[in-house]
């Protein structure tokens, strides 16, 4: 079913809308929350909660993509749900260790940055300039939050051929970033 279907099932209060959502993307949905949280029981939690936002939001919402929609509501809820489970363990996690990897190329902290659609902009910028393997890397690491591990196994590369790409990839974000007039 194509995404413009099962959006005018949402359109039409369709329940059939939710099960094949959940058949067209809910392995993509779930390997996005896999890779967040600890457990796959809080990421199918996530994805069903995923699934009732879309049933709330569309309408009035109709997205171009409803895969990237409902990607990000996922990895939103997922990332809501770490840090719950953070807050309650006060453990260190997946999230802080990208974070912690990103800070080489972060010029000032998240809260600090006023105008964050232009940041975005230029990073997604950044991003599309990138050749595809290196992008791919990116997104896994940034995006999904996959671990080099998994990153490497998917793109056959050597866990430390990821950690060096990634790195350079940073450094190569700072650098895009100061001449974009974003000091470091």
């Amino acid at each position: 079913m194509q995404d413009n279907e099962l959006i005018q099932l949402f359109f039409d209060r369709n329940e059939q809308a939710i099960s094949e959502t959940s058949e067209k993307y809910g392995r993509y949905c779930l390997y996005i929350a896999d890779n967040i949280l600890p457990t796959h029981e809080d990421s199918e939690e996530c994805v069903n909660d995923a699934y009732t936002a879309l049933w709330n939001t569309i309408p009035p919402e109709k997205p171009e993509s409803l895969k990237a929609y409902i990607a990000r509501i996922v990895r939103n809820a997922a990332l809501t749900m770490l840090r719950k489970n953070k807050a309650k363990k006060r453990g260190s996690g997946v999230l802080e260790e990208v974070l912690d990897e990103l800070k080489e190329a972060a010029t000032d902290s998240p809260e600090s940055i006023t105008d964050a659609k232009l940041l975005s902009e230029l990073i997604n910028g950044f991003v599309a300039g990138l050749e595809k393997q290196q992008r791919v890397i990116f997104v896994k690491r940034y995006w999904y939050l996959s671990p080099s591990k998994q990153i490497a196994r998917e793109c056959e590369m050597s866990v430390s051929a990821v950690n060096t790409t990634l790195h350079r990839l940073r450094q190569q974000l700072k650098n895009y970033l100061e001449q974009e007039g974003f000091t470091i």
